[in-house]
């Protein structure tokens, strides 16, 4: 008997995103693929401008993408000729990194949180500030911030009312742009500890987009490395960090300050710039960076390879092994 598929919340397909510009075209995403699944946490990691923010707006609607598919709770929209976006929808929410300039400072708390209950489901007054009552609940904060203003909050209290806010509709699906990289760091334990609690209240599935790989470690199922618009290796957070295939993600491992002397990795610093996405070269993005890079590197783009079918993934033609033998 064949074992039946995996149950997938998200599942997204080739996604591709192309930005044209007077100086010429910048292909922000590259044949995007992966999937979610229900009540799991997939961590997108990668250096600023690889593509991590465009692939959270292409799944939240607001930017357009020029191929592939995204699937989200059984609803499938493919990219056409001139693009498209997703349509509204109600089982997708978002948390923006700054709470500063995700909350309206004119707007009090009441009605950021309730403004989706009221212009998406229709709710009266009463039953608004009822619902987001028990919202402010959920994320650790009691009724009396109902009528306070966000210059009233903390910078933790007001990423609280985002989440409280994210949350109003039962969304399936959260993506989390950063979400704690704004706040002070015993404030960042405080929202994380909530996120993980809540997830495993409600089974809410997120997309965590972030630089910090202690957060991803600590917060995260599985991980998905960005290099300049393609994912370049995927996995569980367990297996990634101890055994990176990629030399990229080696790299980023490395850099983690760690206090132990005997658990320091012994590679080089990762040196030079990412390439720019006006001027790609062919064969592998990371080859100009990469000590391991052969002629073979520098002529073909490596395809992603899947050591187990929907498990590990990476896209090196000589890829790291530190725990494990390399194939014959």
């Amino acid at each position: 008997m064949n074992a039946a598929p995996p149950v997938r919340l998200v599942s997204v397909e080739g996604l591709c995103k192309v930005y044209p510009t007077r100086h010429g075209a910048v292909k922000a995403l590259d044949d995007i693929s992966f999937q979610i699944a229900p009540g799991e946490t997939l961590a997108l990691v990668g250096e600023s401008g690889c593509g991590k923010s465009t692939l959270a707006s292409a799944l939240l609607g607001l930017v357009k993408f020029d191929l592939g598919t995204i699937e989200i709770g059984g609803n499938v929209v493919t990219a056409h000729l001139h693009g498209t976006t997703m349509p509204p929808r109600r089982d997708v929410g978002v948390v923006f990194q700054n709470p500063h300039s995700s909350l309206d400072p004119r707007m009090k708390v009441r009605s950021i949180v309730g403004e989706p209950l009221s212009g998406i489901l229709g709710m009266r007054r009463e039953a608004v500030t009822r619902r987001a009552g028990e919202l402010l609940s959920q994320v650790g904060l009691g009724a009396d911030y109902l009528n306070r203003y966000p210059h009233q909050l903390s910078g933790g209290q007001m990423q609280r009312v985002a989440i409280a806010r994210a949350l109003a509709l039962e969304p399936q699906l959260l993506v989390l742009d950063e979400p704690t990289a704004a706040l002070d760091v015993s404030v960042q334990a405080q929202i994380l500890k909530l996120l993980k609690a809540l997830q495993a209240k409600s089974n809410v599935s997120y997309l965590f987009i972030t630089h910090d790989l202690g957060v991803v470690d600590y917060i995260a199922h599985r991980v998905a490395v960005m290099y300049l618009g393609r994912i370049v290796e995927s996995g569980s957070v367990a297996e990634v960090f101890a055994d990176p295939r990629h030399p990229y993600t080696r790299a980023l491992l490395d850099a983690v300050p760690v206090i132990d002397p005997r658990r320091r990795r012994q590679s080089p610093p990762l040196d030079g710039e990412v390439p720019s996405p006006l001027n790609r070269l062919p064969g592998c993005a990371f080859a100009p960076r990469c000590l391991r890079a052969t002629a073979e590197c520098r002529a073909v783009p490596p395809e992603l390879y899947e050591e187990e079918p929907g498990e590990r993934a990476y896209a090196c033609f000589h890829p790291c092994y530190t725990l494990s033998k390399s194939p014959q």
